[in-house]
This record gives structure tokens, sequence and C-alpha cells, in this order.
């Protein structure tokens, strides 16, 4: 996988600063990949989506865990345990308010 560069990096920040369906397209995105089984792409998304939200200084203060704990979840060798994946999610959806919800298709 290649690493993203500092531009691709701003443009994403400074469209998510503007665009409310964007930081929703990205969250939902992220949490799709996850339930897909593609874990690698789903924390690699949703990291996207805390740096150009919340970051992750203030999701410490929403979740309680410390900063550099969520971004080593959230990292390449992260594997965080699902019961702090979800508590993630919870507090990113109350940040943005949206509630995700699950759709069945065959």
């Amino acid at each position: 996988m290649v690493p993203l560069t500092r531009d691709f990096k701003e443009t994403v920040q400074t469209r998510a600063e503007r665009d409310p369906e964007f930081r929703e397209g990205l969250l939902k995105q992220g949490v799709e990949c996850l339930l897909a089984g593609d874990v690698d792409t789903g924390k690699i998304v949703l990291r996207d989506y805390i740096n150009a939200t919340v970051g992750f200084e203030e999701l410490g203060s929403l979740t309680g865990k410390p900063p550099k704990s969520l971004m080593r979840m959230f990292g390449p060798s992260g594997n965080p345990h699902a019961r702090n994946l979800f508590e993630v999610i919870s507090r990113i959806q109350q940040h943005e308010g949206v509630q995700l919800e699950v759709t069945a298709v065959r």
C-alpha cells in the first residue's frame, strides 16, 4: 500500500471541513469496509475521517482513551478490540450528528 501524500491528506481535510456529505461518506465507507471484512481499509478510512474532523486528541477526550492508543488502534498494525472500535464509531456518530443504519441486501 502506498502512503498518502501530505497534499492528499490536506485536500481531504479541507473538503471535510466544508462538506458534511463528504464527512458522512467517509464515515459510512469506513464502517461498510469493516462490515465487509476489509478491516485494513476500514481502519484507514476511519483514520482519515478522524484526522480530517474530530482529531485524535478530542476523540481521546470523548472516549476516555489516550490519543496515542487510538492512533495505534487505527494504524497499519492496529488490532482494535470490538468494544473499543464500536465505542469509537458511536462517539464519532454523536460528534458528526448522524446515526448509521445497517440494511441487509441480497
